[in-house]
């Protein structure tokens, strides 16, 4: 699987999020870098299932806004006089 780039900004706020939830939820100090190791472990481990259920939760609003459309196309029809 192709690692997931997170910007520099967007990391070192995960990684502040995980030192508060340590600290107010465990009463836990931790480092930046234990943060760190520990976001890029989840990140590698949890990534994919993530990754793959909004695959799948983009794929199932798709093929929802298709139905959607082709009842839309459907309504545009205009019957034909036969004779």
């Amino acid at each position: 699987m192709i690692p997931i780039r997170v910007p520099k900004e967007d990391k070192d706020e995960m990684i502040a999020d995980l030192r508060n939830f340590f600290y107010e939820e465990r009463g836990e100090e931790i480092g930046s870098l234990a943060a760190e190791q520990l976001l890029d472990h989840m990140m590698k481990q949890f990534a994919p299932y993530i990754y793959n259920q909004a695959v799948r939760d983009a794929k199932a609003a798709v093929n929802e806004k298709m139905l959607q459309i082709e009842d839309e196309l459907y309504a545009l029809e205009r019957p034909v006089n036969r004779r």
